[in-house]
């Protein structure tokens, strides 16, 4: 059997935003969201929704006429899980490489930088 994978895909992740972001939503609401960025299929966003709650990132229970989907982890956790999975894919568990490819191509500032050498300080 193969482990979990906390990696969404993007399609997957744009959806969950839009999900923690209303707490709980139905197709409807995820689909109309999606079209005021792209052209997009309902039954498109059914199928990714129905595939997010496969794959146990979504639960739903029924609502009059529609399902209504809710998360079933809070968006930091799943975030959390993605990021060590891209660790321990790309950079063999270790967080170092990747915080001095993010300083030296320039994606954390100074004042970012600092608050980081902060909170490493305080947890030691």
């Amino acid at each position: 059997m193969r482990p979990k994978h906390h990696t969404l895909t993007p399609q997957e992740l744009e959806i969950m935003k839009l999900v923690w972001r209303r707490d709980s939503a139905t197709v409807r609401d995820i689909y109309e969201a999606l079209l005021e960025r792209r052209k997009i299929a309902y039954t498109t966003v059914m199928t990714m929704m129905k595939i997010l709650e496969t794959k146990g990132y979504l639960k739903k229970s029924r609502q009059e006429r529609a399902f209504l989907y809710r998360p079933t982890q809070p968006k930091h956790q799943v975030i959390r899980g993605m990021i060590r999975e891209f660790i321990d894919r790309v950079f063999n568990g270790s967080a170092e490489p990747l915080l001095v490819h993010l300083v030296k191509a320039r994606r954390i500032g100074e004042k970012d930088l600092q608050k980081i050498v902060r909170m490493v300080e305080e947890s030691e």
